[in-house]
């Protein structure tokens, strides 16, 4: 099974999209992560949802989750408030991994090993880079639940 065979249709944010909607659309999409893309609608990175709680989640606490018992509820409620006034591009690491793009004819196993690598729920499939555009344009994308389903035998 290739690439543009599994490829659907998958919301899409922008560098400068605001980041307390961007949480919102993956929250209420019940989404693994979202599409980044630039200006041209190239894809330039996967938002996953891990990594918007990696934003809002104190750093002291990532380190030390016994400290998490510290915080009540209150404070709970309030951690999404530090998406208040940011863009996605403030939720995305600085040391970013391998961009989880595929080309359209990629194999399940070329798949499979660029999510696997770059710990990634999804991957953007781009048309095939055989033609001359250096920047591919996307066709969809493809989340590991999708590919999954498609590798695993009947039950």
């Amino acid at each position: 099974m290739l690439a543009h065979e599994l490829a659907q249709e998958f919301p899409i944010v922008s560098l400068d999209s605001d980041a307390a909607d961007a949480a919102r659309l993956l929250a209420q999409r019940r989404l693994p992560g979202l599409i980044v893309v630039d200006a041209d609608q190239h894809p330039v990175a996967v938002l996953p949802g891990s990594q918007i709680l990696r934003f809002v989640v104190p750093r002291y606490v990532q380190d030390d989750p016994n400290l998490a018992h510290v915080y009540g509820e209150r404070h709970a409620d309030q951690l999404c408030a530090k998406l208040a006034g940011r863009q996605v591009k403030d939720l995305l690491p600085d040391d970013p991994r391998q961009l989880p793009v595929v080309d359209a004819d990629a194999t399940a196993i070329e798949i499979a090993a660029l999510m696997a690598g770059a710990h990634s729920p999804l991957v953007a499939v781009v048309e095939s880079k055989g033609g001359k555009s250096k920047n591919p344009p996307m066709i969809g994308a493809i989340t590991v639940a999708d590919l999954l389903d498609k590798l695993l035998p009947p039950s």
